[in-house]
């Protein structure tokens, strides 16, 4: 039976990038217990989409993204049990080139998932470096539609050119792209002011999935110039971005205290009310807790223009994504 049309998506999702990764987000598996209880409460909150990858998790620990998912999918008894829907990224590794490669691979991710996967998404575009190699791979996607093994198909870090270019291929096949996932916040706008991603997939029926909606922690308010930061890449990218970012997180704050709301979750529904789904990760109850007060408001068309023009204002963009295509 297909199940094309039983695709749900919700106002928000969640991000399980940080479930598995030791090296960027300290990870250990006794946080395990903690994780099934963010699950928990996200899904009893509507929160019914998790987004992860067979490429998530480090080292030894790859694919533990899905693991958890799928265990903690199968623990839950409750309420919007049957709206849940895990949507996972097939890594374009340059081993994988083939249509059946890519069915293997979601295979291998239904089996640590222990359910089909709802929905598949290629995790990014070879284009600027392999563009034969994307060929197949998309094939792969199809066919894994066409069977019916998954709900729907999307795509991650596309830009609109390459975007249109995948459209075309997949609807002389009759197959609709659900979804497009881009790297998306007040500190990461370019997929949006700049490639036009955002009409583009309005007029073609996809809807956009923002990750990163708080540029890994830098719209939290949490880290200051100087206060500690935290170690590696993220750390480095608050030395570098912080400093230029004063009009915007003043922004944040003076909306949040009018709003009783916390900055974190003022740049969230920033996202929402830009017509996007984001999915903010969650590693404990209090960040589960408080990316749900995301919900049941929006900003005003007038705190969104002001948010848009701070941003305007941030002296250093976020880094894009090394895979993202024009």
């Amino acid at each position: 039976m297909l199940t094309h049309n039983l695709l749900n998506l919700p106002l928000m999702g969640c991000g399980t990038w940080a479930w598995g990764n030791q090296l960027l987000w300290g990870y250990d598996e006794s946080m395990d217990n903690q994780l099934q209880e963010v699950f928990n409460l996200c899904v009893s909150n509507g929160i019914t989409l998790f987004d992860t990858g067979d490429s998530y998790g480090t080292g030894k620990l790859k694919g533990r993204s899905e693991l958890l998912l799928g265990k903690f999918a199968q623990a839950y008894q409750g309420i919007n049990q049957e709206n849940i829907c895990i949507a996972t990224k097939l890594a374009a590794y340059p081993w994988r080139w083939t249509r059946n490669s890519i069915i293997s691979a979601c295979h291998a991710s239904a089996k640590r998932l222990g359910r089909n996967v709802d929905l598949v998404q290629m995790h990014w575009s070879t284009a600027n470096y392999a563009p034969w190699q994307e060929v197949g791979l998309l094939d792969g996607l199809g066919d894994l539609y066409e069977q019916g093994l998954v709900k729907g198909v999307g795509l991650s870090n596309y830009g609109t050119k390459r975007l249109l270019w995948v459209y075309k291929r997949f609807q002389e096949r009759g197959i609709p792209i659900k979804t497009l996932q881009v790297q998306y916040s007040l500190l990461s706008t370019y997929p949006v002011t700049e490639l036009g991603l955002k009409d583009v997939c309005d007029n073609l029926g996809i809807k956009l999935i923002a990750y990163s909606p708080l540029g890994l922690g830098l719209l939290t308010g949490k880290f200051s110039e100087n206060g500690s930061f935290p170690q590696g890449i993220r750390g480095f990218l608050c030395k570098q971005l912080l400093p230029g970012m004063k009009p915007l997180l003043g922004c944040l704050q003076e909306i949040a205290n009018t709003r009783n709301k916390t900055m974190s979750q003022v740049a969230i529904n920033w996202c929402i009310s830009k017509g996007t789904i984001p999915i903010p990760g969650a590693k404990s109850l209090e960040q589960a807790k408080e990316n749900i007060g995301a919900l049941g408001w929006f900003l005003s068309d007038a705190e969104v223009v002001e948010l848009d023009n701070a941003a305007d204002r941030v002296e250093k963009k976020m880094v894009q994504n090394i895979f993202q295509t024009r």
